[in-house]
């Protein structure tokens, strides 16, 4: 098979499992030939596929922003992945855990813009400025492949491993606020079960929306006002049961509860 049709076979594949819940082997083999670039591609089309049925694009999602993952599973980069509507969940509310496939949390921090971020070379200068406010964030990842079993190829054509996402009610200008040593903890029924801090994010959380920002204006999906950036995880994902309450507090920026149905 060409490669553009293994493309297209691998966004069937990935499209399918979501559509049906039922977990797909890895597809990496399928994508080998052509790299990070055929991975893209086949997000890229059930990204045009979402909004073609109506979905409607606010944002972004970063991952593989720990150095340490990103050696794990040999790259130099973050990924990127895209946010839908459909994806934000309400602050404390119930989420139908029969949405989820595979889901873990992680506790991060989300930047929402108040101006466009359309240059390919923006400085981080004009980065913050973008930024109109930040807020802590729990993000619901998930993997259409069985078990988690992923290389970086699997996670880039699987939107970055995506599911949903819910964000603090504690909106927090930058001015004065380091989030370089911001500390984050994330409970699960009272209990720590993940820490970290602003550092582990590509050594600062605004180093990842920079690097977001470039690469979305060099693909043609750059950054908008209104978006809601993901800029990564700040600590170890955890995996989620059914009934669990997380809560994720970051210094700075308040906390934030992601709450499970039981089925």
């Amino acid at each position: 098979m060409s490669d553009q049709s293994n493309v297209r076979q691998v966004a069937d594949l990935l499209w399918n499992a979501a559509e049906s819940g039922q977990p797909i082997t890895p597809v990496r083999e399928l994508l080998a030939e052509g790299g990070v670039d055929a991975a893209y591609a086949a997000q890229e089309i059930n990204t045009e596929r979402g909004l073609a049925a109506g979905r409607r694009l606010v944002g972004r999602k970063i991952g593989l922003t720990s150095v340490a993952v990103q050696k794990q599973l040999g790259v130099d980069q973050p990924d990127y992945g895209m946010l839908f509507a459909d994806m934000a969940m309400p602050d404390g509310l119930d989420i139908p855990f029969s949405r989820l496939m595979q889901p873990k949390a992680e506790a991060e921090v989300a930047f929402v813009l108040g101006r466009d971020l359309d240059s390919e070379q923006p400085t981080v200068a004009e980065v913050f400025r973008a930024i109109d406010y930040a807020v802590a964030a729990i993000e619901i990842v998930g993997s259409r492949v069985a078990n988690w079993d992923i290389k970086i190829l699997d996670t880039i054509a699987d939107n970055a491993s995506s599911g949903l996402y819910v964000l603090g009610n504690t909106p927090v200008r930058l001015d004065g606020l380091d989030l370089r040593t911001c500390g984050m903890v994330m409970e699960v029924k009272g209990e720590p079960v993940s820490t970290g801090a602003g550092a582990a994010c590509l050594g600062h959380p605004l180093n990842a929306a920079l690097w977001l920002a470039r690469v979305m204006a060099r693909v043609g999906r750059p950054l908008k006002a209104g978006d809601t950036v993901l800029s990564g995880a700040l600590g170890p994902m955890v995996a989620i049961n059914p009934g669990d309450v997380f809560e994720a507090r970051i210094e700075g920026l308040g906390s934030v509860r992601a709450v499970f149905s039981k089925e």
